[in-house]
């Protein structure tokens, strides 16, 4: 009898070890961790979980379309969990792994995976982008401001329906120039093709750019920087990419989604947008030459504005909204 007790214990002890020793994994999607855009921003979550915790975590940066499905299930075969895909580019990946390991938990950033081991997180891109084209309509001189897109997919449209709505209730005469990178994924690491169409943009009058575009968008900013115009960066905080040409850059906490989900995993879907510090604009030394009190001063009216709800942003991928 004691025996037993003692292999039972024993046993006990060994799974409360190995649980103790479970390690979260993140896996970052094309354009890799220091993308300076989405996934970096990730990154910098996982990073911050793992300086506050003293925990470590696993990572793997998808280099090609192929490795999604592989890398995700590697990680439910090491015991990982919860396990964090960033980007809605590996949502069917995901899917199918997570039906495959009904007791391991998944997240994913960016999309909505339907399964009750999977925590979704979505952002109200819209609303930021609201928030950045009126910014830029209030800071353009020729009354024309651009958009340069990654991969021509819905999410990126609205960020482009958000920005024009912006744009527009701020200045019903404004002209505005779009163009998407590229119908692949890769368009979001395309800096040559996104500094070539910036540049098609300033030509046409263009004074100031938001780019989504990843990994291309530093093509675009290098381009403004170039012409001696305004360029609104995306994700991350990328003001200090090109100081004194970085009007804002419409931040998407992908940071704070993953810091997040790494503290305590929950099933579901969360939306975060400006009510929630989901999606905001990006003011800091960088900047402030550009961001001037009378700016800030209309575009935190507008912010209240929408969080009051008297602003509504038409959601390119709900509302049938800015036909494309």
């Amino acid at each position: 009898m004691t025996s037993t007790l003692t292999r039972l214990s024993l046993a006990l002890a060994l799974v409360s070890g190995a649980a103790q020793a479970q390690q979260p994994a993140v896996i970052f999607d094309m354009g890799g961790k220091f993308d300076k855009s989405f996934n970096q921003a990730g990154y910098q979550g996982a990073e911050q979980w793992k300086k506050e915790s003293g925990k470590t975590y696993l990572e793997f940066e998808i280099s090609n379309d192929t490795q999604r499905v592989q890398a995700i299930r590697r990680m439910a075969e090491r015991g990982a969990s919860p396990i964090i895909s960033i980007g809605f580019a590996q949502a069917s990946a995901l899917q199918q792994v997570a039906k495959d390991f009904p007791k391991t938990q998944f997240a994913i950033i960016d999309a909505k995976v339907d399964l009750p081991n999977v925590q979704s997180v979505l952002f109200k891109e819209q609303e930021g982008s609201y928030l950045v084209g009126a910014m830029a309509a209030l800071a353009s001189k020729t009354g024309k401001v651009g958009f340069v897109g990654g991969m021509d997919i819905p999410l990126i449209r609205k960020f482009q329906c958000g920005y024009e709505q912006g744009a527009k209730a701020t200045n019903p005469k404004i002209e505005i120039f779009s163009n998407m990178t590229g119908t692949t994924s890769t368009a979001w690491n395309d800096p040559t093709r996104g500094g070539e169409l910036a540049k098609a943009q300033f030509a046409k009058g263009s004074d100031v750019v938001f780019a989504a575009a990843g990994g291309t968008g530093v093509g675009v900013y290098q381009a403004a920087k170039d012409a001696g115009k305004l360029a609104i960066g995306v994700d991350s905080n990328q003001n200090h990419l090109q100081p004194g040409t970085m009007l804002t850059s419409m931040v998407k906490r992908v940071d704070v989604a993953v810091y997040n989900v790494l503290k305590g995993w929950k099933p579901g879907v969360q939306v975060l947008g400006l009510k929630e510090g989901g999606v905001d604009y990006a003011a800091d030394e960088h900047n402030a030459k550009l961001l001037t009190p009378a700016l800030k001063t209309k575009v935190d009216a507008v912010k209240a504005d929408i969080i009051a709800g008297k602003v509504k942003v038409a959601d390119y991928m709900a509302d049938n909204a800015c036909k494309y």
